[in-house]
């Protein structure tokens, strides 16, 4: 039996529709809603935390929801909200990494992998680990890119992730500088 509960709330943003989802006082869960490791991620949540999804809002969500809306405007680059990423052990690593990307800078799945010290081999364990997070844009996998610098595989689809990117990248840049991508 389910002993707690993974609060949660459906949230309509500019770049999908989020589902925004707290555990004790942390955010576990900002992700897009109609993805297709959905059922995958909430059993993993639900799993690892021993907890069950009820529909509620919460200060933890609403303090999300507000960072989100002004980090998608431009207005914030660094989140304050007390984050639970919920994953093995390796995934924990690669999500932990990704925490060190900085606002406006991308890395390759790659590069990832050699940061985290493993062979080029595990680079497809490195992006199996990228795509299981379930913290999108706090835990920044829009960051990672293609080897060649190309926008490649996001949770919301590569239009929230440019999206993502050119913000970032606007809010980096000179005003004289075009973005990387258009």
């Amino acid at each position: 039996m389910l002993n707690q509960e993974i609060e949660f709330v459906h949230h309509k943003s500019p770049i999908g529709e989020l589902i925004v989802g707290t555990f004790e006082g942390q955010l576990c869960l900002m992700d897009y809603r109609f993805r297709k490791q959905r059922s995958q991620i909430d059993r993993r949540l639900s799993k690892n935390l021993n907890a069950s999804f009820t529909a509620k809002k919460n200060k933890i969500i609403q303090q999300t929801i507000v960072e989100l809306d002004a980090f998608l405007t431009g207005q914030l680059k660094t989140f304050t909200v007390p984050i639970r990423p919920v994953g093995t052990p390796f995934q924990n690593q690669v999500w932990e990494q990704l925490l060190q990307i900085p606002y406006g800078q991308t890395m390759s799945y790659l590069e990832l992998t050699k940061r985290l010290n493993l062979s080029p081999n595990d680079v497809r364990a490195v992006a199996g680990a990228n795509g299981a997070n379930a913290i999108s844009v706090l835990i920044p996998c829009h960051r990672i890119i293609g080897k060649n610098g190309q926008l490649v595989g996001y949770a919301g689809g590569l239009a929230a992730k440019n999206k993502l990117l050119k913000l970032e990248k606007n809010n980096t840049l000179n005003p004289n500088e075009l973005p990387l991508w258009s």
